[in-house]
């Protein structure tokens, strides 16, 4: 990867036994921790700051905000209220980043309040080895094991959960945690506390002022434009965006309300045609998932050639942090179709809501694996026990079971590939990761975190925000959409409204996948579409790992019973 954090706890020596200097910008040794930095932003005002000092260290590699004008250069700064304040420092820095301070003979690397960057880590060399690239640190690992239960979540889900991996020896920094030369351990920065506020103009304002702390980034700035609502916020409040992207076809509703809102704010507009790059991603693509997440939500992946941008904006986590897109919502029956209402699901249960969202198969993508001889209904056992062992903690953070669920959803953050990748190749800037709109969201009451909320922001920011509407979303009401959509989908001579990507099923077929992904393992072309790409995934992410086959993708859908 182009941007990376990789340590050892040890010396220059321990350090170079793995990867060489000259990999980094900046190596940095302390008394107990030994590490490299390398940034593109690294010396650009609001990102990667360096402090080396005689007593002690500090990395904030990622984006850099403090909460007020600092004198002193960032890290120096954090540093001193660190040796003042301990792990409280920690959640001083705004943005989306990890901290490495070093100070009194002890080191601690602390990922950010969302876990927004994921850190590796392997005791297997004897020294423990850390780092952002998941690849990298399981390269010390000589004999890596593989954890049937990770991989058969990353098959069914698309993620791992907790802080396993696929492999037994490689572990992850749990959330809204740190780590240290023997342990890990987590803080208390992300905790429901619900308020009475303004919820609509409160949320403009943060928006606002997190869009602009943002703008000042070098160079030509682009901006990742779909119809929907999130990147529309973006482009509304930035007029130095110099290009906008829309992946997709010409001419089809998504592409052409983009368009429209390029249109709108005086932006270029360009069109990724969608076709082979959508989904056959190469083994640069892949190293972006570290083996937890689908490669899938890097939508962008194969089209870097063709996105001539320093910078580039993007709305990822608007949904889950500020409209509630994972909350269940309570319905009604229409036609044999569960239409949801405004409100919440008086009664939800848990399990059972996260097991069908976050599953993302289709109804005609069922979970069936009977060709590796595991049948259905094991699966969906499997999936809801595993989600039902990891739901019951870090409850304690939360006021009711919809903070409980949103908290899971951010603690798995499945899309998170789709931000590991654009930060190694540009400039990006992750503005739902601003420090003022989690604060929104853990401030607010689930009942106000929703798409009504977030309509009412808009307009307080634009009022010709919602112009042009998704071709999905015509109405406020989410219970109109639903409608609507049902309606066109049914109705004979009604256009569908269209889908905000492209159709996986009809590229993967299009472009004949199977032969390209999967030759001669002809037992895997009956599989659906969304998990032949993640064994594609986690097959060949293994590989990269350990610089041979791990195992093959008959292999890798045939595990033994967990």
């Amino acid at each position: 990867m182009k941007k990376e954090l990789f340590g050892v706890f040890g010396d220059r020596d321990d350090f170079t036994r793995y990867r060489s200097e000259y990999e980094f910008d900046r190596v940095l040794s302390g008394d107990v921790v030994t590490v490299g930095v390398r940034d593109i932003g690294l010396g650009i005002d609001g990102r990667t700051s360096i402090y080396n000092g005689d007593d002690g260290l500090c990395v904030i590699w990622g984006e850099v905000f403090p909460p007020n004008p600092v004198t002193k250069p960032p890290a120096e700064w954090l540093f001193e209220r660190y040796k003042e304040d301990g792990d409280e420092a920690f959640g001083e820095n705004n943005g989306s980043s990890v901290i490495l301070i070093e100070h009194d003979g002890e080191a601690k690397i602390a990922v950010d309040t969302i876990r927004s960057w994921e850190v590796f880590y392997t005791d297997a060399p004897g020294k423990r080895v850390f780092g952002t690239d998941a690849s990298q640190v399981a390269r010390p690992i000589q004999t890596p094991e593989v954890t049937q239960k990770s991989l058969y979540e990353f098959l069914h889900l698309g993620f791992v959960l907790d802080g396993r991996t696929v492999f037994d020896q490689l572990r992850r920094v749990p959330f809204d945690g740190y780590l240290t030369e023997t342990g890990t351990d987590t803080l208390r920065r992300f905790v429901y506390e619900p308020e009475e506020f303004d919820y609509a103009e409160e949320l403009a304002r943060r928006l606002q002022r997190a869009i602009r702390r943002r703008s000042h980034l070098p160079g030509r700035k682009g901006l990742l434009l779909s119809a929907g609502y999130d990147s529309r916020c973006i482009l509304s409040q930035l007029p130095e965006i110099d290009e906008t992207f829309t992946i997709g076809t010409t001419g089809t509703p998504e592409v052409e309300v983009a368009k429209r809102l390029a249109d709108q704010y005086d932006a270029s507009h360009s069109v990724l045609e969608t076709d082979d790059k959508y989904l056959n991603t190469g083994d640069e693509v892949i190293k972006h998932t570290n083996g937890v997440k689908e490669s899938l939500h890097i939508h962008h992946g194969g089209y870097d050639d063709e996105m001539q941008v320093d910078t580039l904006f993007h709305g990822l986590l608007f949904d889950t942090l500020l409209r509630g897109h994972f909350l269940p919502r309570d319905g009604i029956e229409i036609l044999g179709k569960t239409v949801p209402r405004e409100r919440l699901d008086p009664d939800p249960d848990p399990i059972e809501h996260l097991a069908t969202t976050l599953g993302m198969f289709s109804s005609n993508e069922s979970l069936d694996l009977t060709s590796a001889s595991v049948d259905a209904n094991d699966a969906s056992t499997f999936i809801r026990e595993q989600i039902r062992s990891e739901f019951g903690r870090f409850t304690d953070r939360c006021e009711s079971v919809y903070d409980a669920i949103e908290l899971f959803t951010v603690r798995a953050m499945p899309t998170q590939a789709f931000h590991t990748h654009l930060a190694s190749n540009y400039l990006d800037a992750f503005i739902a990761a601003d420090k003022e709109l989690i604060e929104w969201h853990l401030k607010t009451p689930p009942e106000h975190r929703n798409e009504q909320t977030y309509l009412k922001a808009l307009r307080k920011l634009d009022p010709d925000m919602l112009n042009h509407r998704p071709p999905d979303r015509p109405h406020d009401s989410s219970q109109l959409n639903e409608v609507e959509t049902f309606l066109r989908r049914v109705v004979p001579g009604l256009e569908a409204a269209g889908n905000p990507w492209p159709d996986r099923r009809v590229v993967y077929d299009r472009y004949n996948l199977d032969q390209k992904l999967f030759p001669g393992y002809t037992s895997v072309h009956s599989l659906p579409v969304r998990m032949k790409l993640r064994i594609n995934d986690i097959s060949r992410w293994m590989r990269l790992s350990t610089s041979e086959s791990q195992m093959t993708p008959e292999e890798v859908i045939a595990p033994p019973r967990v």
